[in-house]
């Protein structure tokens, strides 16, 4: 039996997945920070900052920030004066990040493509983990977790910011119709690609519940593990440690 994974809504064959992730990326890398104001009214933003506020990035620590994609968490890192490894699958998507970072003057963040399965870091090699909404396009999640906890140093954590399904009545509804009717079209306006953003929506519905992705996380080593819902669970931080 072929091993599958979900592109969206299909099952696709998983072999083919990871191809089909990069030409997403690749579509939507130039437009991708605007698209994600339009979609989210900015209000990424401010989910972003908690999120850092969460890890704690410190002086001299070396963080390995997966599909971090054009920089948005690593910079907020970078300024708490951590050491951060920007890692992503996509050189596209790394290209609009290293184009950014020079705008800033932000010196010093390294930059590496990598795909989350099969990371070529060594063992116990970074202080913290961080992955903010990439590890639902991992093809085997699994194995991306693996790797997470084996590149970790003992004592380090791990932090995922992604979205979930919420749990308040009522917001739910109002969310689906939004997300699966208006999204696409924001795609279009704003990218001229109502596929690629219909992809990003359907894959958040096809994302593990946060119970289930929590379980996830301790199968892979972690303990201490945390799951802080915002809006009812639209976003959730996840957390763990190495021990």
């Amino acid at each position: 039996m072929n091993d599958t994974a979900s592109f969206g809504y299909r099952d696709v064959d998983a072999a083919d997945k990871q191809g089909m992730v990069r030409d997403v990326f690749s579509n939507v890398a130039a437009k991708y920070d605007l698209m994600n104001d339009a979609m989210s009214g900015g209000a990424h933003r401010l989910w972003k900052d908690q999120f850092v506020r969460r890890v704690k990035p410190r002086p001299g620590e070396q963080i390995l920030d997966m599909a971090g994609g054009t920089g948005d968490i690593a910079f907020r890192m970078h300024k708490r004066g951590a050491q951060v490894t920007v890692s992503d699958i996509n050189p596209e998507m790394l290209a609009v990040g290293v184009e950014r970072a020079q705008k800033k003057g932000y010196e010093g963040l390294i930059w590496s493509e990598q795909n989350a399965e099969e990371l070529t870091f060594d063992d116990r090699s970074f202080d913290a983990y961080t992955i903010a909404f990439g590890i639902r396009n991992v093809t085997h999640i699994d194995r991306a977790l693996a790797e997470t906890h084996r590149v970790l140093k003992f004592g380090g954590r791990f932090f995922c910011l992604e979205f979930s399904t919420t749990t308040w009545p009522g917001f739910s509804d109002v969310y689906d119709v939004y997300s699966h009717k208006l999204v696409p079209h924001l795609g279009k306006l704003f990218a001229n690609d109502a596929d690629s953003y219909r992809y990003l929506i359907e894959s958040i519905r096809r994302f593990p519940p946060m119970p289930q992705f929590e379980g996830m996380i301790r199968e892979a080593g972690f303990v201490n593990t945390k799951v802080e819902p915002i809006l009812g669970g639209l976003v959730a931080i996840h957390s763990g440690w190495k021990i």
